[in-house]
């Protein structure tokens, strides 16, 4: 595979992208680190510690605007150049079979443990509280894969409109690849996040809700676009320390707004369509930033990355629950909120990817079930 040198690939290749692979092997690390710390930080989880970290939670905060609207974008990229060489038809069995599939066996044996902890008072056993969970059909935390194959599903007439859209879209080209362009787009896209979530006020994690799934739909299309073009897709890397400035500044508000009390000043409405805006200009800024420095500095294979491009996606899957069930001993140690969340950590990870190394990784059904290829898959 090549490299993305921006070079054409031989016929028989596939332009690989590695700088994607392993964004998305770091963000979902991420992820991983900000459900282990989630018990400490105050804000209500799945389950709690008795006392919690302000600044744990004031970082916290920041980081949550960055990884989900970028595993977003970078599944637009991918969903683009997956278009690109199947039909179709063959990009939607593939994501029946990578995505509805893993988030049906997910919800019915993956997420009830996690229900079942949260609420433990309420149940005898597992056992006989089991039936009820399975039938709740709760997501949980699998709400990204249902959001990302409704978006997989819009991603074929969105791939159809940019193949036909060529010359229109190479005049856009010339403004896209403008290292101020970005901050235009993250105004639009904060434009439309505060008139939506004013229009769509709830908070919950359903595709129904459509201040959140319009949200990360745009972060899913701009990757699209952004990816169809090499002198676009490259620019990220070219103007990455213009971009690294702009989200230096864009944090500092983002510091001052979260931590100034604004209320004498303006409504309520006001301060958190402010919010929601300032948060939408750290997540874009932020995604154009970190594609830059990938780019710069990952943008080459390793057997590393091949493997844990593997082994990534169940540990997804698997992550949360193995975090509550273990977290939920750990919070009864006597002892400071950092070594808890240190043995979290640590116990969770070791678990985690022993259950996606030996228990799904070597066995043919396994892999089917949580949307892996098989071994001898190129």
């Amino acid at each position: 595979m090549k490299t993305l040198s921006h070079a054409q690939a031989d016929t028989n290749e596939i332009l690989r992208y590695f700088e994607i692979d392993w964004l998305r092997i770091i963000l979902i690390l991420a992820v991983f680190i900000h459900h282990c710390l989630m018990p400490f930080n105050g804000d209500g989880w799945h389950i709690m510690n008795a006392d919690s970290s302000k600044l744990l939670d004031d970082i916290m905060v920041y980081f949550e605007q960055l990884r989900l609207p970028a595993l977003f974008f970078i599944a637009g990229a991918g969903a683009f150049l997956l278009l690109n060489k199947r039909t179709p038809l063959a990009f939607i069995k593939d994501k029946l079979l990578k995505l509805l599939l893993p988030l049906m066996v997910g919800v019915i044996l993956i997420v009830p443990p996690q229900t079942y902890i949260e609420n433990i008072e309420q149940y005898s056993s597992y056992l006989s509280a089991y039936p009820e969970l399975m039938l709740n059909f709760d997501t949980n935390h699998l709400w990204f894969i249902e959001f990302l194959f409704v978006f997989m599903v819009l991603a074929i007439p969105a791939h159809s409109l940019l193949a036909r859209a060529t010359t229109r879209f190479r005049k856009l080209e010339i403004l896209l690849i403008n290292p101020y362009a970005v901050l235009t787009i993250g105004i639009l896209i904060g434009t439309i996040r505060v008139g939506m979530k004013v229009l769509y006020p709830q908070e919950s994690h359903s595709i129904h809700n459509l201040s959140l799934s319009v949200f990360y739909a745009l972060f899913f299309v701009f990757g699209m676009l952004f990816i169809s073009s090499n002198k676009c897709w490259s620019s990220f890397k070219e103007n990455r320390r213009i971009y690294l400035g702009i989200l230096t500044g864009v944090s500092v508000v983002f510091y001052v707004y979260y931590i100034v009390d604004f209320s004498p000043y303006f409504s309520l409405q006001t301060r958190w369509s402010i919010w929601w805006f300032v948060c939408t200009l750290v997540s874009w800024i932020g995604i154009a930033t970190m594609l830059g420095y990938a780019q710069h500095y990952l943008s080459h294979d390793a057997k590393l990355l091949r493997k844990s491009n593997q082994l990534i996606y169940p540990f997804y899957i698997f992550h949360q629950t193995v975090i509550v069930l273990i977290g939920y001993l750990v919070i009864g140690l006597d002892s400071s909120v950092s070594f808890k969340a240190v043995i979290l950590i640590l116990t969770s990870f070791l678990v985690t990817v022993f259950i996606c190394w030996r228990m799904v990784y070597p066995f043919k059904f396994m892999r089917m079930l949580f949307g892996l290829q098989s071994v001898t898959a190129k």
